[in-house]
């Protein structure tokens, strides 16, 4: 099969499923005949990686959100040059477990008045965005639930509460509202009726 080149992501809150459905959707896409990166943000690339450990683990108050953007943005630009664009290059389908949108969230609204700042250094520094986004969508009580029974150290965010997970769940709404490229898929459903939505989504696109 002669591959297309497509960058696909997922977003949500945390707890959604997301990366579960990545990893689904890449081993789908994968069966098919297509080639498939799989990657992640913040991260997916050796300095971004470096970075991740820094933004997702530790106090929560360990940075502000103006500071955050900044790491964040730097951990995306080398992902940008040292994974994505490499993958694209070559025809193959990158799907990232988040992008663009969750800074947009996270630190753009949910954190402080700051989605213009968010847009302009994202249009300087990166000046990309997905073909085509997941919204894996569910109620953030349900979402923060799942997060914190899996715990683990990567938890700044989840630490942070409920009340920030349903802000991010009413922006990233907003934003799929406005933005063609978005698909809302309902995750309160069972993982493998999630999962064949989101296949027949994304093979259509690269039809």
């Amino acid at each position: 099969m002669q591959n297309t080149g497509r960058f696909i992501s997922f977003e949500g809150i945390d707890g959604s499923g997301k990366s579960t459905q990545a990893r689904l959707l890449a081993a789908a896409l994968r069966e098919a005949g297509h080639e498939v990166v799989l990657t992640r943000e913040p991260g997916g690339s050796a300095g971004a990686e470096e970075i991740r450990r820094l933004v997702l683990e530790g106090d929560p108050d360990r940075w502000s959100a103006e500071t955050e953007i900044l790491l964040f943005t730097a951990a995306r630009r080398d992902h940008l040059e040292k994974t994505i664009r490499p993958a694209l290059a070559r025809g193959a389908v990158v799907i990232t477990d988040r992008f663009a949108d969750s800074t947009r969230m996270y630190q753009g609204i949910s954190r402080g008045d700051l989605a213009e700042t968010v847009d302009k250094l994202h249009a300087l520094m990166i000046g990309v965005e997905p073909d085509l986004t997941f919204l894996v969508d569910l109620p953030a009580e349900i979402g923060l639930s799942r997060a914190q029974t899996r715990a683990g150290t990567e938890m700044r965010f989840e630490d942070m509460g409920l009340d920030l997970q349903a802000r991010m769940r009413t922006g990233f709404l907003a934003l799929a509202a406005r933005e063609p490229r978005f698909r809302v898929i309902d995750g309160t459903r069972p993982q493998a009726q999630v999962a064949a939505d989101i296949t027949a989504i994304a093979l259509a696109h690269l039809t």
